[in-house]
Formats: structure tokens, sequence, C-alpha cells
């Protein structure tokens, strides 16, 4: 193993070997690759020093730090935030319907921040292209797998972990800076198939730009806040890019300057596959500059996507992205002011690993890598693919930031493109994961993400879609998007209590506009993140290191509950140290996140709006202060004209902002100034917060002390008892969010909560439609055992529909499909079928079947889900837990035994079995009989009072013809 010091101190690259450091290819990641090949001379050593094995074409390495480390990062995953015990595979996936043991989605990012006992963080860097396993599952290890040569870079320890998304930034670059217009509400559907019904959201929305925000108010009081609306794949002319569909979308410059004029943005999408179709112009030009991605056989590679046979772009040619940045740069003037690219994985239909083949060749450039096949530029082609859409945007309108939203991304990708989370599930599940997954994303040097807001898949709920959107206003990237054939997911969708939440959600939102776009200044020239995890407030604290229902804006910290039955009123946060003062805009409701601001901070905010009459209230701005112990608070403004360039060329304010407390008043002044934009004319409104949502007002002049008198002791905990008092009569009185649940298919279909029972012969069984026909009680009358441990909403007999527990669909909401058969949705076409019958001529037996089959296709999917694996998850009740025992005879003809000291125990191969639970206490022995063609592996997994025996089906992706199945029956017998 070799190192050496690079970019700074503190940063360090290791190798393999001498070797492996010539043989490892350009980096990708970095902003220069050069500095990654650049020793410096540095007074630091590396404290923590991987170890490396290379072997079979394989290189091996492992960091091992101190016991008590905590793990986060890995980029745009799923689950929980903190990932020790987790692995991951970067292999940018069409990962449609993911769940949270999904282990390869959109992007990859083979990176992780290590928070070490003491506080201070580390991080490590695998700087590879190619799929690389990073795995966490033993604690306080860090393990990485890839192919070929690549060098490990590490970055600290230091004092903090800010500090390290710092260090990073400087290696790979910041986040570009997004024009203002791109921090509104964004609304999207797949799709709003014509300009006419594009036009339709006007009634619903206004825009919120201070430029318009005086004549477009006129509809406030029913109207969403709004400033762009998206068109999905629809707009186009038989799905081939830069064209228009002639019918529904004649004029798309009239409705370009339509929306204009009333104050919103459009954004367009382009996927990378271009139809294979001569006279089609972007084809005839493309085979014209021989730019696209070849087989092994030099011809270029053809596809099926949306438009049918396609052929592909190769991005990592400076002749094809300077191609398709001319074709962007064109395509400019049809009233596009952003562009969305989707399906660049690359993805690809009707082929089993939902992609191109590896095998395919790209003609690179050498400063990239040069001619490698497809495994090597793989996890880069969608980063790639936005940084010439980001390209081609500059080059159209040196005058506009360019704003590029990308669904597949490689770490780096912040320089060209925001991102969100893929085609996600409208479930609580999803719900909660979106916190961490923009977090991890934050963590990984992304700032600019969030979710499809409601779920992309199936059919939210009003209470869901209300309480996602009260978080998802608070994320960097806020956009309403939602699958075709669904219900409408608009904000005002869902009933006048979920509208009013919305609206609520997204007027906090752009009051907050002025200290999000400030935070995003700091992003991009400092690398710092616009949100943390808690625990970025105190990295020290061990109470906040798994902490996933709050997260930090700067200092103002907002929590949330994602729990259904409660709101945030109702859960018990935990609170970083120091002082956190609750504040609200007279608009508490359980259903939106609570507030909170570190004492010692000052943010930035809009003029409050309450009605038409202060539509022109834009001359004036607001600063929350919350002081420290000392009576002292700073916070920062930056103000620029929202878009362009000249804040590169010093036409910026830049205000620091100082408050101080002495003796009985306080005082408001700016100490200090950047840049050289004049400041506005403008009334200055100070809010300065005492507790309790307490606050008391002063206004002046921006730029001028202000001076007020600060309360008495007295005076403050009167003022503080009446903050309290007005928090609860808002939490009292406001509208909830009815609990109506939609089932998978049909809005408005409730389904039952009642058990149905099932009598026949030697069994007794209950099952709940609600939650898919989970089997929730199996009696056996003539013994009167009772086999199953489970309670309403959880145990019993359940499947799932991955190999990882409780994978995707597991949460979802379920459909009664007839009496005797139960099925829940997997959105994305599949449905998980259960048939559970007592046959008339067999009735000591009762038979479960069940599948898991490909209904109808989703977004992306091609005919293909991703990776299945059907999952039989009983748990079985034991009367006698120390004497029962699993009895079997293997395929290899072997009678073998497991007790419960065994743990868990994995069988399979010729080591399946056909089961019995032995009681011998009880004298009866459970009989699970199955068919092994269909059983790839059992499990069984011993717990407090119960034993789980789990069947397996082979893992691989699923079709109409090719459904995943397990039939199996169970028997009560009496022991001899």
């Amino acid at each position: 193993m070799i190192f050496e010091a690079i970019l700074e101190d503190g940063i360090f690259r290791f190798d393999c070997s001498t070797d492996d450091r010539l043989a490892a290819f350009p980096s990708l990641s970095f902003v220069d690759p050069q500095t990654r090949e650049v020793p410096i001379k540095s007074s630091r050593v590396p404290e923590y020093v991987p170890s490396f094995e290379a072997k079979c074409g394989q290189q091996n390495v492992i960091i091992q730090l101190p016991t008590g480390s905590n793990f986060y990062g890995t980029g745009e995953v799923s689950g929980p935030l903190e990932r020790t015990g987790r692995r991951i595979f970067t292999w940018n996936s069409d990962a449609w319907g993911y769940g949270p043991g999904t282990t390869s989605l959109y992007q990859s990012h083979p990176w992780v921040l290590a928070l070490l006992p003491d506080g201070k963080a580390l991080g490590v860097l695998a700087d590879t292209t190619r799929r690389c396993e990073v795995d966490l599952r033993e604690e306080s290890t860090i393990r990485f797998a890839a192919s070929v040569s690549y060098p490990i870079i590490t970055f600290g320890p230091f004092e903090s972990p800010t500090e390290v998304l710092t260090r990073l930034s400087r290696a790979i670059g910041t986040v570009f800076m997004p024009p203002k217009w791109s921090l509104g509400y964004h609304q999207c559907r797949w799709s709003y198939d014509s300009d006419k019904r594009v036009l339709k959201l006007w009634a619903k929305t206004f825009p919120y730009h201070e430029f318009y925000l005086c004549r477009l108010l006129k509809h406030f009081d029913k109207s969403m806040p709004c400033d762009v609306i998206w068109m999905d794949i629809d707009y186009m002319d038989g799905f081939k890019c830069f064209t228009f569909h002639k019918e529904r979308f004649p004029d798309p410059n009239s409705l370009f300057d339509e929306l204009h004029s009333r104050g919103f943005n459009a954004i367009w999408m382009l996927d990378p596959g271009i139809k294979h179709e001569p006279g089609y112009f972007v084809y005839d030009s493309g085979c014209e500059n021989d730019v696209w991605i070849l087989k092994e056989d030099q011809k270029p590679f053809v596809g099926d996507v949306w438009p049918g046979p396609c052929v592909f772009p190769d991005y990592t040619r400076e002749e094809t992205r300077v191609w398709w940045a001319k074709l962007v740069r064109d395509f400019i003037p049809n009233g596009v002011d952003g562009i969305w690219n989707d399906m660049n994985e690359p993805a690809v239909f009707k082929v089993a690993t939902k992609t191109m083949p590896e095998s395919n060749i790209h003609r690179g450039d050498a400063e990239l890598g040069g001619r490698q096949n497809h495994s090597h530029y793989h996890n880069v082609y969608g980063m790639l693919m936005a940084r010439s859409t980001y390209e081609g945007m500059k080059m159209s309108s040196g005058k506009k930031r360019p704003f590029v939203l990308t669904r597949a991304g490689f770490i780096g990708s912040q320089r060209y493109a925001a991102t969100w989370t893929g085609d996600n599930l409208a479930n609580w599940e999803h719900l909660h994961m979106s916190i961490s997954m923009v977090l991890q994303l934050s963590l990984s040097g992304q700032p600019l993400s969030g979710p499809d807001i409601g779920g992309f898949a199936g059919n939210a709920s009003p209470k869901l879609f209300g309480r996602w959107m009260g978080i998802g206003a608070m994320f960097p990237f806020s956009r309403g998007h939602s699958e075709t054939k669904t219900v409408d997911h608009e904000p005002w969708s869902f009933g006048e209590e979920c509208e009013e939440i919305c609206r609520l959600a997204l007027l906090r939102r752009y009051r907050l506009i002025p200290h999000i776009y400030t935070l995003f200044y700091m992003a991009h020239t400092k690398g710092t993140p616009v949100l943390a995890p808690t625990l970025f407030a105190d990295s020290k604290d061990p109470r906040l290191r798994s902490v996933e229902n709050s997260f930090l804006m700067g200092p103002l910290l907002i929590c949330t509950s994602t729990v259904p039955e409660k709101g945030s009123d109702e859960l018990q946060f935990v609170l970083p140290k120091g002082i956190w003062l609750r504040f609200d805009f007279c608009d508490s409701h359980p259903d939106l996140p609570i507030l909170y601001l570190q004492g010692g901070s000052i943010i930035p905010m809009g003029p409050a709006i309450q009605h038409v009459g202060e539509a022109n209230r834009t001359d004036e701005l607001s600063l929350m202060i919350a002081l420290d112990e000392n009576g002292r608070a700073e916070g920062v403004l930056f103000e620029d004209d929202g878009d362009g360039y000249d804040f590169i060329r010093g036409e910026y304010l830049l205000t620091y902002y100082v408050a101080e407390l002495h003796s009985s008043s306080v005082t408001v002044k700016v100490s200090r100034a950047e840049g050289s934009l004049e400041r506005p004319k403008r009334a200055l409104h100070v809010q300065l917060l005492l507790g309790g949502g307490a606050m008391i007002h002063a206004r002046g002049n921006d730029g001028e002390e202000i001076k007020f008198p600060m309360p008495s002791k007295a005076e403050v905990s009167e003022l503080v008892a009446e903050g309290e008092e007005q928090y609860r009569t808002l939490i009292e009185n406001a509208r909830r969010i009815p609990d109506i649940d939609y089932a998978s298919e049909k809005k408005g279909v409730e389904v039952t909560r009642t058990p149905v029972k099932m009598e026949r012969g030697d069994w007794v069984l209950e099952v709940v439609p609600w939650i898919g026909g989970r089997l929730i009680s199996m009696v056996h009358s003539p013994s009167g055992s009772q086999w199953l441990a489970s309670r309403e909403d959880f145990g019993g007999y359940e499947e799932y529909g991955g190999a990882e527990y409780r994978s995707a669909g597991c949460s979802e909401e379920y459909t009664v499909i007839r009496v005797s058969g139960y099925g829940r949705g997997y959105w994305g076409g599949l449905t998980l079928k259960r048939r559970i019958s007592i046959p008339k001529e067999d009735p000591k037996v009762f038979r479960i079947e069940s599948s898991i089959v490909a209904r109808s296709v989703g977004a992306g999917s091609g005919g293909f889900s991703r990776l299945m694996c059907l999952r039989v998850h009983p748990s079985f009740a034991l009367l006698h837990p120390a004497e029962v025992y699993i009895s079997f005879t293997s395929l290899d003809g072997e009678k073998r035994e497991v007790w419960p000291e065994s743990g868990e125990k994995f069988l399979d191969g010729n080591l399946r079995p056909n089961v019995e639970a032995v009681d011998p206490c009880a004298g009866v022995e459970l009989v699970n009989r199955f068919d092994v063609s269909q059983v790839e592996r059992c499990m069984i997994h011993w717990g407090s009072g119960t034993v789980n025996m789990e069947l397996w089906s082979e893992e691989r992706p699923v079709s109409k013809v090719t459904p995943l199945g397990i039939s199996h029956e169970y028997e009560v017998k009496q022991l001899t």
C-alpha cells in the first residue's frame, strides 16, 4: 500500500501499490481530475489507513475505525439515515417501486461519511466508476470491493462533519447556483398531456416571484403558490426528443408566452433514447456525426425505450456532448426554462437487466478513460448526459442559469443538475424514507434534491398527501409528481382540509426563500450543506445520531411526524443541547412540522401576506432572531437579481446582520456587507423570539440601526405563557384531515379491517382484508392449538417482494380480490396475490398459493420489474418454546433437527426440507409441505416465543409471462 497527501492538509490518496496507482483510471468525480494525481507537502499523516487485497481481478479495501463509529452517506439510498449494518452496490438502476432494502438505485456515490465516537468526522471515497460494493454490515468497518485498480481518498478526520463536506466539495465541486425561481414549488404529473390541461393549472395556482406578486394575487384566497409547471414525455411527437405533438402541443411558443405572462416557468423532459427512424432529424444528425454507443460488432446498439427501437448518444465523447448541447441550445427558444433528464441510467425495456449490455463500446475521451466497455461508464452515463444538457442551456443564453434535473447520476453530478429520489410509492414508509434519502444525498455532495411529494406510484390518501406536503415544502427541491392512472395528486385534489394544509406549507416555504437562497449561495461558494441531519448541531451528542424525524436547514430545526396516527404536536422530539426557540407564522397544525431556531441565529425571511391587500408588501424584509446565552445573534442574507452570472462579477449584496442585548434594549444592525449591488430601499421587520412561540416585533429601515426595549423577565414569562396558549388553541382548533385510506386500485374504496373467518374441517382461520389478507389466526380445532403469533398490523402470515426484510411493497394498501384470495399492489404493474383454501377433499390441510404477477407495466419498466424475490414469512407461536424443535428430511435424504439454540439457519441446495415444527409437550407437530422446485432457500429464525419458517423463491425480474410463485400447505399431526 502507498499513500500521499493531495489537495490540502488532511486529504490523502491510498493505492494498493505503485503499479496500481499507475493503472488507475482518471477521476470522473473530481472537478479537476489532475488534483487527484498531484501530491502536496503535508504536515499531517493519516490516522486511519486502509488495507488492500487484490484478488481475481477485484480490489478489496477495508478501513477499521474505532468502536462506536456511525456511518452515513452512500448517496442515493433507501432505508434508514444511519447506514451501519447496511450494504449497497453502486450500479445505476431503473429501480421503479424500490423499498428500504433495495441495494441499487438510480445514482452511485461510493462514499461513506463516518462519525467517530469523539464527534470528529472522516470521509472515505472509493474513486471508481465501476460497480462497487459498499459494505457497512460489520460494526465500525468500511469495506469496498470493485474490479480493477482504484484509489481510496480519505478526508480527515476533521472536527465536524461540515468540515468534511466542505473539503469533499473542493474535490468534487460544489452545486451549481440555481436560479431563484427554481426554489419555488414545482407542479408535475405524468402527464399534463395537452397545452389546454397545462393552462388549466392557472386556475388553481399563482406564481410567487416578487415581480408578479402584486397583480397575480387576485386568486389568493383559493390558489396555491407555484412557480414551475412540468411537461412529461407526452408533449413529444411519438416520444421523440426535441419534437412537439402536433395536436396536443401545436404551438409551444404561444404556451410559453402565456405561462411567462402569468409568471410561470416551464420545464420539459428529454430522454437519452433517440428513435431509430431514418428521416427523424435527430437520428439523421446523430448518424452523420457518428455519436451512437456501439455494440461489440461496431454497429450502433439498438434498444427499446418509449419511442420503440432507440439508439443512444455516447456522452463519453466530446464530439457527442457538443452535438447534444447544440440540440439543447436550439430547443430552448421553444419556451424551455429547464430540462428534465429521465431514463438516463440508461434504462432499456424488454431486457431482464433493464439496461444495455455491459459489453457495449464507448469511445471515450482520453481524459475520461478512453475506449471502454459499458461496465466502465455505466454509472457516469447520466452525469455526462446532464453535463451536456447543462452546457447546451448555457450555450443558449449566457444571461440565464441553467436548471437541469437528472434521475441518474454519480458523485459530482451536483455540478450540473439537481436530482430527485426516483419513482417512490404513495405510502407512509416512503414518506418517512424521503427525509433520510434527501439527507444522504446532502451528505454525499448533492444538496439540491427532493422526493416526488405524495408519492409517484399509487394513490395517496388526503392525510398522507397533506403530511408529505408539510415536509416536502421544507426540502431543497420541492415538487409534486405522480404517475399516470393514479388519482389527481395536485395540492387541491384531496379536499378542503388537505388543501389548506398544502397552502400553509407552501406559504411557509416562500417566506423562507431568502434563507434558502442564501444557503444555496453558501453551498455553491463554500460547499456547506443546505439540509443536514440534526446530529450536525452537535456531533458529539450520541442521542442525535439516529434521529430521522427532524433535520436542519442552516440554524433552523424542522421537526415532523411521519407516523400516520400522530401529528407533530403529539411527538416528543429530541432537541440538540442549547437554546432552541419554537416559532410559527400563526399557522401551527398537527400535520405541519414544528420549527425551532437555534440560539445565536438570525434568518432572513420574506414578508407575511395574510390577504390580497398586502400583496404589495414585497418591499419588506423580515429577520427572525433567537439570542444566545450571551444575548447575541448573527445571520446573513445573499441577494442578487435571482438569475444570470452577474453575481460572479461582484453584482450582489451579502449582508451580515447582528443583534445584541445590552442592559434592557436590543440593537439590530448591519455589521458588514459585501458586493456592489445597491441595498434596496425597504422596511425591516424584526421578530425577536422569546420562547414558547412568543416574539416581540420592531420595525425600521433596512441598513439602519433598529433599537427596541427588551421586556422584563416577568413580562417575558407572561408573553411565553400567552404564546404557549396560542399554540394550544391553534392545535385544538385545527381542521384535521379526514383519515381516509384509498385502496390501491380505486379511489374511495375502503377495505374492511374486520377479520373474515374461514372454517372447514380441522381449521378455523381469520384473515384481515385491510392488510392484504394477512392471516392473523390459525387454530387447529382438534388440538385447540393456535399456531400464529400476530396482531392486526404485524406478524402472522406475511409475504414480501424482496430478499431484504420488509422490502418494497410490504406496507402497501391492499385490495380484496375475492373471499378466497387477497392481493396487494406493488405499484409498477406488480401485484402480490394470495389464495387461501381448505379443500373439501382433504379438510385436514389448508393451502396457500402465493405469487407475484405482472398485471400491467409501470413507468419505465419495459415489461420487466426490478429484481423480485417472493418471501413467505409466517410467524408461528410456540406454546413450549424451550421444547419445540424443527425436524425435516432434506433433499440429500438426511434426517435433521434444528433447535432454538442454533439461532438463524439458512437451508438451500440439497439441504432444503419439507419442514415439521414439533412440540413434544403438546404432542403435536405442524407440517409445512411445499413444491421444492419453487423454493430456492428456506430460513429458520427463532424469536422470543416464536419461530419463523420462511420460504424464498429465486430472485429475478417478473414479467407478464414469468410470475414468481410458491404453493404450500399446512397440516397438524398427532405425535406417535
